[in-house]
């Protein structure tokens, strides 16, 4: 399988001036406030802030979830801020990849069947669903747990299958919402090294997480707070998250995975 790495001239995202406002019965809540900000396709971006800082909102609207109440967000030249329902769902389907804290599977469906979900909303063949969905296992690592269900596997294993499945359409981005949030340090890591591998071959990833020693890891953070972007910064030198794995391996673990 491989990422979408196509170059482009034009930034991958666009976000211009994006406010955001809940009407909560007598309640307005301004949750983001003039949001204005550009990434460019294969960086690696860390979105960090308090609770109730905009920035899930943020992800919202980056992920086709959600509209902005004013303001323009352009993804791989669409213009997906004015799109209809139908158009922007399937913009969604086919640029975006999502992870998720909670993993997100089918308990009574194995990792290969978990990972082909996103395929068959796309129309594709069963044959193309499973040799996609098993070029995706390979490449995290899980190649030989195809017929596991989610009980039968760790969380970090739950995770890579989660990560699997955000992969199988080739999107141009990967949305991390808190990827690491379920798992310990040790497997916290595993993790990272995939994304931090992925994002070697161009992929295009935005992960929030509350957790600086995660953050540390992307090559550029974002920071959030009362709906402004307080700050936009590259990350000087970030952690390998494979050399620290490595170490991690020669260690005898805390505790049975």
């Amino acid at each position: 399988m491989v990422v979408n790495a196509d170059s482009q001239e034009q930034p991958l995202i666009v976000m211009h001036q994006v406010h955001k406002i809940y009407d909560l019965g007598t309640a307005r809540v301004h949750a983001l406030r003039g949001i204005s900000v550009e990434i460019s396709q294969g960086e690696f971006v860390a979105v960090r802030g308090p609770s109730g800082s905009g920035k899930s909102t943020f992800m919202n609207i980056l992920g086709c979830l959600d509209h902005p109440s004013q303001g323009s967000y352009c993804l791989a030249g669409y213009q997906v801020s004015r799109l209809p329902a139908k158009q922007l769902a399937r913009a969604r389907n086919r640029l975006i990849g999502f992870v998720f804290q909670g993993f997100n599977l089918l308990n009574r469906a194995n990792a290969l069947r978990n990972v082909e979900l996103p395929m068959i909303y796309a129309g594709l063949s069963r044959q193309q669903r499973e040799l996609r969905a098993r070029q995706a296992l390979q490449l995290v690592g899980l190649g030989d747990r195809l017929d596991h269900k989610p009980a039968q596997l760790s969380g970090g294993q739950q995770q890579r299958v989660a990560i699997a499945r955000a992969l199988v359409n080739s999107p141009q981005l990967l949305l991390a919402d808190e990827p690491t949030g379920n798992l310990d340090s040790r497997t916290s890591v595993e993790i990272m090294a995939i994304l931090q591998a992925l994002h070697r071959q161009g992929l295009t990833i935005v992960l929030v997480t509350h957790e600086p020693d995660i953050a540390a890891h992307a090559s550029r953070r974002i920071v959030f707070r009362d709906g402004h972007l307080i700050r936009d910064e590259p990350v000087p030198d970030p952690r390998d998250a494979q050399a620290e794995w490595a170490a991690l391996a020669e260690q005898p673990p805390d505790e049975d995975d």
